[in-house]
C-alpha cells in the first residue's frame, strides 16, 4: 500500500471479472463400455472460490468455500439440498477430506499470521487440532487413519512425504510432485503426480508402507488433476473437457464430454464416490477479464489460470491478512505477513526499505502518528505469485489512490512495488 502523505496522481481503474469456481455434482454411469455424465447440479452456487470437493459419505459432500471473505469448510446435504459450515476458525481452510474411521475431517489451514499447517476438525463440535507440526503441507490424502501422504512446501518446490501420526515420523520419498493425491480403489496404493520430467508429467503409484513407487501413465500435457473412477480407469479434465484413460487398454486419453454447456470453462478438481455412480467437478466459471483505463497505453493481464485457483486464493489471503492488520494497527500481525528480507520498491525499481527491522520501525511510528487510517481494496487480481491490488487509502482525512504489487514466496510477502 502507498502510505506516505503525498497526493498521488490518478491511477488506471481496473474492471476485473474474478475467477469464480463452483462445485458441480453429476450422475456417473457406464453403458456398453461408454462413460455417461448426466443430471448436473451446482452445489455451491456461491460467488467466489468454491473448490476441492470430496465425499464425506453417500449423503454429505464437503468442499472449500468462500464465506465472509475467507475460505472455510462447507458441508452439503444431498438429502435436503442444504449447505452448512463445519468450522469457525480465523484462518482459511483448503482441501477438506474425511479422516478414515473417525468423526473428523482434515484441511490445510492458512492462519492470519501466515502459518500453514494440516489440521483435523471434529464434526461434532468443530474443534481443531494440528496434525503435523513441522511440515508445511500443501496437498495430501489419507492412506489410513494414522498415515498421510502429502506434498510439502520446501525451498519453493513440492516434495512427497509419508507421515505416520502414531509414530510421529515424516519420510521424504520423492521430489517435485504435483497436487493430486488419491487412494487407488481396491488396492493398498496411493497415486501421485511426478513432475521430475518437465516435459512429461507422470502418474505414479506409491506403497506408503514399503516406499515402492511405480509408473502408471502420463498425464495430459500440463494437467495434474485426476481421480479414479475404478481401479483401472482415470478421469481428468483439460479446460472444459472431461477425459478418461483405462490402464492396460487405452493408449491415449479419450474425450468423454465437454462441460462447457454447464458454464464450466475449466475443470480444476474431480472426485468420485465409493460406489462410482457420482462425480464431483470443481469448475472455473469466470468470464474473461476486461480492462478499462483512464490513461492510455495501460495493459492489464488476465485473471489467474484456473488450475492455480487454490494457490491464488492462498496468496490473496496472505495479502488480505496484511490489509486487515494494517487497518487494525496491529504491528505484530502486520509484520508476520512479511518475509525477513522484505524489500519495498517505488516503481519501477527504486528501493525504499530493505528488511523487517527498518520496516517495523517505520510502521510502528506510522500507526502511532496517523489519526485515521483505513485501506480499502477496490480491485484485486492474482497472476502467478503476484497479487495486484488497486487500493484506496484514507490517511488523516486524505484519500490516496494507489496500486501495489505483492510478490509471495514461501507463504510470506517477499517484495512490494508501489506504483505512483
Amino acid at each position: 500500500m502507498r502510505y506516505t502523505l503525498i497526493i498521488l496522481c490518478l491511477l488506471p481503474l481496473f474492471n476485473f471479472s474474478q475467477t469464480n469456481t463452483e462445485v458441480f455434482l453429476f450422475d456417473l454411469e457406464t453403458k456398453n463400455a461408454k462413460l455417461e455424465i448426466n443430471n448436473p447440479k451446482n452445489l455451491s452456487n456461491n460467488e467466489g472460490y468454491d473448490n476441492q470437493p470430496s465425499f464425506l459419505n453417500e449423503r454429505y459432500i464437503i468442499f472449500a468455500s468462500t464465506r465472509n471473505e475467507q475460505t472455510d469448510i462447507a458441508k452439503y446435504d444431498l438429502r435436503y439440498d442444504s449447505k452448512s459450515w463445519i468450522n469457525f476458525s480465523e484462518g482459511g481452510e483448503y482441501s477438506p477430506l474425511k479422516i478414515p474411521n473417525k468423526n473428523e475431517v482434515s484441511a490445510v489451514r492458512l492462519d492470519k499470521d501466515g502459518k500453514q499447517r494440516l489440521y483435523s476438525y471434529n464434526l461434532s463440535n468443530g474443534e481443531s487440532k494440528e496434525l503435523i507440526p513441522n511440515l508445511v503441507v500443501a496437498y495430501y490424502t489419507w492412506f489410513s487413519e494414522d498415515i498421510i501422504v502429502s506434498a510439502v512446501i520446501e525451498n519453493e518446490s513440492l516434495n512427497l512425504y509419508v507421515s505416520n501420526l502414531k509414530k510421529k515420523t515424516n519420510t521424504k520419498l520423492a521430489d517435485n510432485v504435483g497436487r493430486s493425491f488419491h487412494r487407488i480403489p481396491s488396492s493398498n496404493l496411493i497415486s501421485f503426480i511426478s513432475k521430475e520430467n518437465d516435459n512429461e508429467w507422470q502418474i505414479k503409484s506409491l506403497n506408503p508402507i514399503s516406499g515402492s513407487i511405480n509408473l502408471l501413465a502420463n498425464t495430459m500435457k500440463g494437467v495434474e488433476d485426476i481421480c479414479w473412477q475404478n481401479d483401472r480407469t482415470l478421469l481428468s479434465g483439460e479446460e472444459s473437457v472431461l477425459y478418461k484413460l483405462t490402464l492396460r487398454r487405452d493408449n491415449n486419453w479419450k474425450k468423454v464430454i465437454d462441460l462447457a454447456p454447464q458454464g464450466i470453462t475449466a475443470i480444476t478438481r474431480l472426485a468420485v464416490n465409493e460406489t462410482s455412480d457420482k462425480l464431483l467437478v470443481a469448475g472455473d466459471v469466470a468470464l474473461v477479464t476486461s480492462e478499462k483505463s483512464t490513461t492510455s497505453n495501460t495493459a492489464v493481464s488476465n485473471s489467474p489460470d484456473s488450475e492455480n485457483a487454490e494457490q491464488a486464493a492462498q496468496f490473496s489471503a496472505i495479502v488480505q491478512q496484511q490489509i486487515d492488520a494494517y487497518n487494525a494497527r496491529d504491528i505484530d500481525a502486520f509484520m508476520a505477513t512479511y518475509a525477513a528480507n522484505i524489500k519495498l520498491y517505488d516503481y519501477p525499481n527504486t528501493l525504499r526499505t530493505d528488511g523487517q527491522i527498518k520496516m517495523r520501525d517505520t510502521y510502528t511510528d506510522w500507526f502511532a502518528m496517523a489519526k485515521d487510517l483505513k485501506a480499502v481494496i477496490k480491485n484485486r487480481i492474482v497472476i502467478g505469485n503476484k497479487v495486484i491490488d488497486e487500493e484506496q487509502v484514507t490517511v488523516n482525512g486524505q484519500i490516496i489512490n494507489a496500486v501495489a504489487i505483492y510478490e509471495i514466496e514461501n507463504g510470506k510477502i517477499a517484495k512490494v512495488t508501489f506504483i505512483q
